[in-house]
C-alpha cells in the first residue's frame, strides 16, 4: 500500500512536469468517447491536432476566459467567489452553473475521467494544484485549448477550426472564437457549425465580455 501511494505521487508529478513542455497526445475523455462510439457500432470519430498558442487566434483565449473563467489570470486554480455563487444558486433552487475554473477543467480533461464523484473531485483538486505549481497560465490555457471537447469527436482549437469554419486556428475571427466558447458548457448539445438562436445570443454576450478581458501574458 505504501509503495502504491509513493508510485502514484511519483508518476503524477512526473506526468505534470513532462506535460509542461510535451504536447498531450490523448486524454481519458477521447478514449472514453471512442469506446462509446465502438459500443454503438459506429466508426470512431476523433479529430485532434496539437498546435501551439502562437498558432491560434489571439481572440480564442480571451473568448474562453470571457465565457468560462473571467478571473483565470487572478486565481491560483480555484475561484472561490464563483464556487460560492454556484452553491448559493443551488441552495435557492435557481438555474445551476458550474464553479470550475479553466485550471480545474484542464486537470480533469488531461488526467482524469468525466464522471463526477467525490474521488474524482479530490483528484481534480490535487492535479489542479500541481499544474498551477508547475505550469504557467499560458501553458494551462494552451493545454486546455488543445484538449477540450469542442464537438462530436472534435478536440481542440485546430480540429474545430478546420471542421466547423474551414480554416486554421490561427485564422479564426473574434466572432468565430466567441461562438466556439459559447459551446463549451455542452459541446455535444451546442454546435459552433450550426448555431441556434440561443447560441448566437450567447456569442453576442461573450463578445461584449471580451472587451473587459486582458490577453494572456506569460
Amino acid at each position: 500500500m505504501q509503495w502504491t501511494v509513493i508510485l502514484f505521487f511519483a508518476t503524477s508529478i512526473l506526468s505534470v512536469v513532462a506535460y509542461r513542455w510535451l504536447p498531450v497526445p490523448l486524454t481519458p475523455l477521447m478514449l472514453i468517447r471512442s469506446v462509446q462510439q465502438m459500443s454503438r457500432g459506429e466508426h470512431v470519430r476523433l479529430r485532434h491536432h496539437w498546435v501551439s498558442m502562437d498558432s491560434m487566434s489571439r481572440y480564442l483565449p480571451v473568448a474562453v476566459m470571457a465565457s468560462e473563467d473571467q478571473r483565470f489570470m487572478e486565481h491560483d486554480g480555484f475561484d472561490f467567489k464563483a464556487i460560492n455563487e454556484a452553491w448559493e444558486e443551488r441552495r435557492s433552487g435557481k438555474r445551476q452553473r458550474g464553479g470550475s475554473t479553466i485550471s480545474q477543467q484542464t486537470a480533469k480533461n488531461v488526467f482524469l475521467w468525466p464522471t463526477s464523484s467525490w474521488v474524482r473531485k479530490g483528484l481534480e483538486t490535487y492535479f489542479t494544484l500541481l499544474i498551477e505549481l508547475f505550469w504557467s497560465k499560458e501553458r494551462i490555457m494552451e493545454v486546455y485549448l488543445n484538449s477540450i471537447e469542442m464537438g462530436d469527436g472534435i478536440y481542440g482549437a485546430e480540429a474545430v477550426a478546420q471542421l466547423h469554419f474551414g480554416r486554421s486556428a490561427s485564422e479564426l475571427t473574434r466572432a468565430d472564437c466567441a461562438l466556439i466558447a459559447a459551446t463549451l458548457p455542452n459541446p455535444l448539445k451546442f454546435s459552433s457549425k450550426n448555431p441556434s438562436t440561443y447560441m448566437l445570443k450567447r456569442q453576442t454576450w461573450i463578445m461584449r465580455q471580451m472587451k473587459h478581458i486582458n490577453p494572456i501574458k506569460d
